[in-house]
Parts: C-alpha cells; structure tokens; sequence
C-alpha cells in the first residue's frame, strides 16, 4: 500500500476500537479545510461470543468503508491498563479496525490518544467534554451519536494534520 499524494480533497475514516462500540468517523480534508461526511458505531451484542463479537466488528467496517470509500484510515494505539485480560481483547478489537481499511486497500496510521486530544484540544488529558466541543467548532455539522464516534472523527482530524508527515516517513522507509 502507498500513501495518496497530498494534494486535492483526501477522504478519511478514523476509527475508535472497542468490543462493545467501535466508533467511526468520516471527513474529507482539502489543505487546512475539513468537512465532516458520516459518524456512527458498530456494536455487536454482548451475548456472542468473542469471535463473533469481532466478525460483527470487521462485517461493520467493511459496510462503513464501502458506502464512504474513504482514502486514508486511521485507528488509535492502545493503551495498556490494569486489567490483562480486558488489553489483550481491545487489541484483538484494534487488530480487526486495522485489518478492514488495509483489506480494501487502504493505508493504515496509528495514533496514541494523547496526541489525538493534543491535536484536536491543544492539551494531550482532555476530557471527552472537551473533545466534543472542538468537534462543534472544527465540524459544525457533525452530531456524533456516542462518545466512540466522536472520538473517532478526532482521530480522522488528527490524521488530516498529521499526515503530511506520517506519508514522508513512509517515503523515507521506502513503503
């Protein structure tokens, strides 16, 4: 997979893991412009088992990639807590979120969630009250109907500023 030029409009998902809600979000970015396009969430029901759960996930993704056919995808990093069990599920979560974009043939960058709340906020422990007052003013039309899905167009905002630097290093690595 190579990254798309940088020029003219670049269509974004960002996409927010999770077993019981993985958030999603769509925006174009033409330059310093965004212009949100679709939010929403994938939720499987509690009751499938974890395979299942994350078929329900993957089916998901693949609906969302389809209908918006977005150029670039970007998924947060985990972060590590206290409880094993619960980071290694996520991170099965976050390997499906990675897999869809990358079977349609999509690049595929990875974020922390500092830098995605540094970006958007401009302080790397902002609260999701404040994330979703900067979606309010960078995205005036988007009404994200859950916290994953707000989250998820930060990160499609975070890829939109970061990706100039994120494609020269793909460049530099030779991929």
């Amino acid at each position: 997979m190579t990254a798309l030029p940088i020029r003219g409009p670049v269509r974004i998902i960002g996409i927010d893991p999770g077993l019981r809600r993985t958030g999603w979000g769509v925006i174009e970015a033409e330059g310093n412009r965004l212009i949100y396009v679709a939010c929403g969430s994938v939720e499987p029901p509690d009751d499938l088992p974890l395979s299942s759960r994350l078929l329900a996930i993957h089916e998901g993704l693949a609906s969302v990639l389809s209908s918006h056919q977005p150029m670039e995808a970007a998924v947060e990093q985990t972060f590590v807590n206290k409880d094993g069990v619960a980071t290694l599920k996520l991170g099965q979560a976050r390997g499906v979120a990675m897999l869809a974009p990358a079977m349609f043939g999509i690049s595929v960058a990875e974020y922390a969630p500092n830098q995605v709340k540094k970006t958007v906020v401009g302080a790397g422990h902002a609260d999701k009250q404040q994330i979703a007052m900067m979606l309010k003013i960078l995205l005036p039309k988007a009404e994200p109907p859950s916290a994953d899905a707000a989250d998820a167009l930060a990160i499609a905002i975070t890829h939109a500023h970061h990706r100039q630097s994120t494609a020269l290093r793909l460049k530099v690595a030779g991929l």
